[in-house]
């Protein structure tokens, strides 16, 4: 029988090894459920020097990610993941309206909403809360002529999310493109986690809204406040 013979291994390179797939694996993490549903993700987004401190919280944000692309409305998405994760006694979102210069829709934004480049489009920036924790910002355009006048009354009057204003329509989601970031071992409440680009239609098939949401740390159960 051949003599085994054991080489001692450099400490150093198994570090540099280990660490190496603990980054691989983050990655993934990060773009599995894109990957899996054909959305487009930039690969520069996505870091290629996460600790591995981050695991766990890797985790959390892919399963957040995964939550929202896979549904219709981002708000009940976000209102489930609250509920599920205990964020706050009421899980229910309040839109808070944010106080900033109007964006014009690009070419493009009106071709995919199928509108005309004359034709009325509303913007608002809100940042979604649920209780004290604010779980994403959001970049809001959309067409009042597709809306009911109770619809936009209640966008123009109240902190209703716009998800639960619209719903009567049974929107569906089309997911543009999802921007994942680099992060820490240890998000804060207002860091940004990952992006998505999104064309809200009605049941019957009308694109009506297209949305730009930025989703932050304070989406995480084990975020400070």
């Amino acid at each position: 029988m051949p003599k085994l013979t054991f080489t001692a291994l450099d400490p150093r390179a198994v570090k540099r090894c280990v660490a190496f797939l603990v980054r691989r694996d983050w990655a993934l993490h990060l773009g599995l459920a894109a990957a899996l549903a054909g959305i487009p993700m930039r690969p520069s987004a996505v870091a290629a020097e996460a600790p591995a401190a981050a695991q766990p919280q890797a985790a959390l944000i892919a399963s957040l990610q995964s939550r929202v692309l896979a549904a219709h409305s981002a708000t009940l998405a976000l209102e489930s993941w609250c509920a599920d994760h205990k964020l706050a006694g009421d899980p229910h979102l309040v839109a808070r309206r944010m106080d900033v210069a109007d964006k014009p829709l690009s070419a493009a934004q009106r071709a995919r909403l199928a509108i005309g480049p004359d034709e009325p489009v509303r913007y608002r920036r809100v940042r979604l809360a649920c209780g004290d924790r604010v779980l994403s910002e959001a970049d809001n355009w959309y067409v009042p002529a597709r809306l009911t006048p109770e619809m936009n009354a209640t966008l123009d009057g109240t902190r209703t999310p716009f998800g639960r204003v619209v719903r009567p329509l049974e929107p569906t989601r089309r997911t543009i493109e999802v921007r994942p970031f680099p992060q820490a071992a240890a998000p804060g409440p207002d860091d940004k986690l990952f992006e998505i680009d999104a064309v809200l239609s009605t049941g019957a098939g009308q694109p009506f809204c297209e949305v730009a949401e930025t989703y932050l740390g304070g989406a995480l159960p084990e975020a400070s406040r």
